[in-house]
């Protein structure tokens, strides 16, 4: 069963809303916007739908869901880079819950939302959206005695700014419900973006590079058994830890094991803020397991720095690629040997792999961007 099309419900208290709260602006010089019309509404209860149904799919079985590609766009509104970035982190929260959903014997085949715009209000440039998300879910017959369906009513506060040029983008998203969390409610909930997440800068992959020598003692890790452990499990799995290839790929995860075998120290703390970095019985924090979440946990954290080229890469240095140049890191690997002409070979999960050539990995993806960080 697929995931619905895009389908907002606008009904009379948005017409009121429409009718008292938007006066017509002071005029074309205004600083900021002190209003938007009706079709400006409708548009942010797209915006809202498409980021609510982004979380309901990452709990789908067996389905990959796409991360948010900034800008996600409706008319002239759009979703900021900034959120897009807190967002991928709720996906990763949420593909966890997958995981251990699974574990526990439960799964869903398929999903419908639909989302009304019940209020919004317009001051300083600033629009406060106030929605209703009506979701289904289908139950997958695991055990056989599921019921059909399940689902949920939840309410949601948005945060959009405007522009000068009519332009508006989500910024924050927080639920106004009391009790337990909605199924597709990540851990912590997304609030308006304050900050802006290390990205790293792209490194070069052409060939020879300049040098750049790894110290490879005195740094208080041991590269050698990052290596070590991760040529040990890249095909058969650490029992002590939980896989994810089942929740949007193993790959980060794999890394994360390799660099704590090597002397990384974990940074316990919410498991949804990316400034922590930790593992345990009960769960582990999002920049554990996600791509992009490790990379802003690292870089943030000074763990590592960027590369210029990948060619200067060694023993125990990380790799990232971003397929399709969107912006968002896709895959994460460790070099585990480095050749004496100075070619790193990498060892990964997702797809399970031994010692590849950077040079091969480059030649199969070549419109990839890859990051490059000596730790």
């Amino acid at each position: 069963m697929k995931a619905k099309t895009l389908r907002i419900a606008v009904g009379a208290v948005l017409a009121a809303t429409v009718s008292t709260a938007f006066l017509p602006a002071s005029g074309a010089g205004a600083a900021e916007p002190k209003s938007a019309d009706s079709k400006t509404v409708k548009s942010f209860g797209r915006v809202a739908d498409a980021v609510l149904e982004e979380r309901t799919a990452a709990l789908l079985d067996n389905r990959s869901t796409r991360r948010i590609a900034s800008p996600l766009r409706d008319g002239n509104v759009s979703v900021s880079s900034g959120l897009a970035r807190s967002e991928d982190g709720a996906l990763s929260s949420l593909r966890t819950r997958k995981a251990k959903l699974a574990s526990l014997g439960e799964a869903y085949t398929g999903s419908d939302t639909q989302v009304s715009v019940d209020r919004t209000q317009v001051k300083n440039g600033r629009a406060t959206v106030e929605v209703t998300e009506t979701t289904t879910l289908t139950y997958k017959k695991v055990r056989g005695d599921e019921p059909t369906t399940t689902g949920f009513k939840a309410h949601h506060e948005l945060s959009f700014s405007g522009n000068t040029k009519g332009k508006w983008e989500l910024t924050g998203i927080r639920p106004t419900d009391a009790g337990p969390r909605a199924i597709n409610e990540p851990r912590t909930a997304v609030a308006a973006d304050n900050g802006v997440a290390p990205t790293g800068t792209p490194a070069d992959i052409s060939w020879p590079a300049p040098a750049k020598p790894k110290t490879m003692r005195g740094t208080g890790y041991n590269y050698t058994a990052m290596a070590a452990y991760a040529e040990k499990y890249w095909r058969n799995y650490n029992p002590d830890y939980r896989q994810f290839n089942d929740a949007g790929g193993d790959c980060t995860n794999f890394i994360s094991q390799a660099l704590k075998a090597g002397g990384w120290k974990t940074a316990p703390g919410s498991y949804s803020d990316y400034h922590n970095w930790s593992y345990g019985p009960s769960g582990q924090t999002d920049s554990w397991v996600g791509a992009n979440e490790w990379a802003w946990f690292t870089l943030s954290s000074k763990r590592a720095s960027n590369l210029a080229n990948v060619y200067q890469m060694d023993v125990g240095d990380i790799l990232q690629m971003d397929f399709d140049g969107d912006g968002s890191k896709d895959h994460s690997m460790i070099v585990t040997y480095r050749s004496r002409m100075g070619v790193p070979y990498l060892t990964y999960h997702s797809t399970n792999t031994y010692r590849k050539s950077v040079a091969s990995i480059i030649a199969s993806n070549p419109d990839a961007v890859y990051y490059a960080y000596r730790t």
